[in-house]
C-alpha cells in the first residue's frame, strides 16, 4: 500500500485539495523570476568526500532559504541519520556536529568500506529538493609480502622475487628496487579480493647478481593514496657466493736491512678465504701454507729481496696475489745518548747567548750614566809648587781653589 501525505490547509484534509491551494498560493504570489529565484535558495548543496577506511568523515549540508523546513540527512539505504539535531539511526559512530535552519553537518568515525556510497540531503519544501554526496572510502594496502628467495646466489646467476599487497581501494601499484637503484619489474597485476570492494596486487623482478650485490636489500614498496606518501615497503637481504681476491701488504711499508716485515694477503670473499699459499718466484717448495695470511720476516737480509706470490682459497676458488720485495739499505739510526747530548748542548748555547745578551746591555748602560770623585791632590794644587804641599794645603782646609773632577770609564 503506497501512503500519502496530507496536507491540512484551511480545514482541508484532501492531499488533491492541499496541492491545489499550495499552487494557487505560490502563483498568485510569486512572479515567474522571483519563483525560480526562491527554487535556487530552497537548493541545498552538499560536497563528495573521500576518506581511508578507519578514518572519519563529515558530512556537510547547507541551503540558504530553508522555508521554515528542517534538514535531513540519509544513508545510501534511505535510512534517515539526522532529521534536523535528533538523530533517527542508534549507530554511536554517527554524531551531530552542527544544526541550524540553513546548515546540517554530521560525523561518522571509524569508517568502513560498507559505508560508501551515494548520501542524500533533503529539505521538506514542496517540492521535496535534494542533494547527493558521494563518498568514496579507500582501503588501505596491507604490509608486502617477498617470496622467491630460498637460499644464496652464486655469482652471475639470475633469480626471480615476486612481491603482493591485498586490501587496496583502489588497487595499488607495486614498485621494486636493489638499495637506491630502481629495478624494473613486471607490470603489477590486479585481482579483485572475494569481498569484492578491495583488490590483491602483484608483481614480479628478474635480475641477474654480482658480487656487489652481496648483502643488498631488494625491497618491494606499495604506493597508494590513502598512505598520503608514508613508506610501506619490505626488504629482503640477499646473499652472494663469489670467488676470492686477494692482495699482498707489507708493513712498514718502505722495508730495511735488518727490520722486521710482515706480509699481509688480506683475502676477500664469500666465503671468505681459508687457506693461504706463499711462494717465491725461483724457491722450490713453497714456503708456507696455513690459515693464517701473513707471513714474517724476523730479519730482513738482502737475500729476501724477490718476487712473493699469495694464493688465497675458499671453496668457490681461488685467487694468486703478487708483491716485489727490495730491501734497502739499513738506515742510520741515531742513538739515545747522542740524541741526550745534543739537547744538552742546545741548552748551554741558548745560555751563553742569554748571557752575551746582559753583557751588551750592562756596557751600554755604563757608558752612558758617567762617574765622578775628588781626589785630596786636586785641592789646592793650583797654588802649591809640588805635590807635598798641596796635600799640606788640602789638609789645612784651603778651600780658595776649584774642585778638581776626574773621571773614569
Amino acid at each position: 500500500m503506497r501512503s500519502q501525505v496530507l496536507f491540512r490547509i484551511g480545514g482541508s484534509t484532501s492531499p488533491h485539495q492541499g496541492k491545489e491551494k499550495i499552487n494557487k498560493r505560490h502563483t498568485a504570489r510569486c512572479s515567474p523570476a522571483s519563483k525560480n529565484t526562491t527554487n535556487q535558495n530552497s537548493q541545498p548543496w552538499t560536497s563528495d568526500e573521500t576518506v581511508v577506511a578507519g578514518g572519519t568523515v563529515v558530512l556537510k549540508c547547507q541551503v540558504k532559504d530553508h522555508e521554515d523546513s528542517s534538514l535531513q540527512w540519509s544513508n545510501p539505504a534511505q535510512q534517515t541519520l539526522y532529521f534536523g539535531e535528533k538523530r533517527a539511526l542508534r549507530d554511536n559512530r554517527i554524531q551531530l556536529v552542527r544544526s541550524t535552519p540553513h546548515e546540517l553537518s554530521i560525523s561518522i568515525s571509524n569508517v568502513a568500506l560498507a559505508d560508501e556510497g551515494e548520501y542524500t540531503c533533503s529539505i521538506f519544501t514542496m517540492p521535496v529538493r535534494t542533494a547527493k554526496s558521494l563518498v568514496t572510502v579507500l582501503g588501505i594496502p596491507q604490509k608486502p609480502i617477498i617470496t622467491g628467495y630460498k637460499s644464496s646466489l652464486r655469482e652471475k646467476e639470475t633469480t626471480t622475487l615476486s612481491c603482493q599487497s591485498s586490501g587496496s581501494k583502489p588497487a595499488a601499484q607495486l614498485t621494486w628496487r636493489k638499495g637506491d637503484q630502481e629495478l624494473h619489474g613486471e607490470p603489477t597485476r590486479v585481482q579483485e579480493d572475494p569481498n569484492g570492494k578491495t583488490f590483491t596486487v602483484s608483481s614480479s623482478v628478474t635480475f641477474q647478481v654480482s658480487r656487489e650485490d652481496d648483502g643488498a636489500d631488494i625491497v618491494c614498496s606499495v604506493n597508494h593514496e590513502s598512505l598520503k606518501g608514508a613508506d610501506r615497503s619490505t626488504s629482503q637481504r640477499i646473499e652472494v657466493l663469489y670467488t676470492p681476491t686477494a692482495k699482498i701488504r707489507p708493513d712498514p711499508p718502505h722495508p730495511r736491512e735488518g727490520q722486521k716485515l710482515l706480509l699481509h694477503c688480506e683475502g676477500r670473499g664469500n666465503p671468505v678465504p681459508q687457506q693461504y699459499l706463499w711462494e717465491k718466484e725461483g724457491s722450490v717448495p713453497p714456503l708456507k701454507m696455513t690459515q693464517e695470511s701473513a707471513l714474517i720476516f724476523p730479519f730482513l737480509n738482502k737475500s729476501d729481496s724477490g718476487t712473493y706470490g699469495c694464493t688465497a682459497t675458499s671453496n668457490m676458488g681461488s685467487y694468486k696475489a703478487y708483491y716485489t720485495l727490495n730491501v734497502n739499505d739499513p738506515s742510520p739510526v741515531p742513538s739515545s745518548s747522542s740524541t741526550y747530548h745534543a739537547i744538552i748542548g742546545g741548552i748551554v748555547a741558548f745560555i751563553v747567548f742569554l748571557l752575551l745578551i746582559l753583557l751588551i746591555f750592562l756596557g751600554h748602560y755604563l757608558i752612558r750614566h758617567k762617574g765622578t770623585y775628588l781626589t785630596h791632590e786636586a785641592k789646592g794644587s793650583d797654588d802649591a809648587p809640588d805635590a807635598d804641599t798641596a796635600i799640606i794645603n788640602a789638609e789645612g782646609g784651603q778651600s780658595g781653589g776649584d774642585d778638581k773632577k776626574e773621571y773614569f770609564i
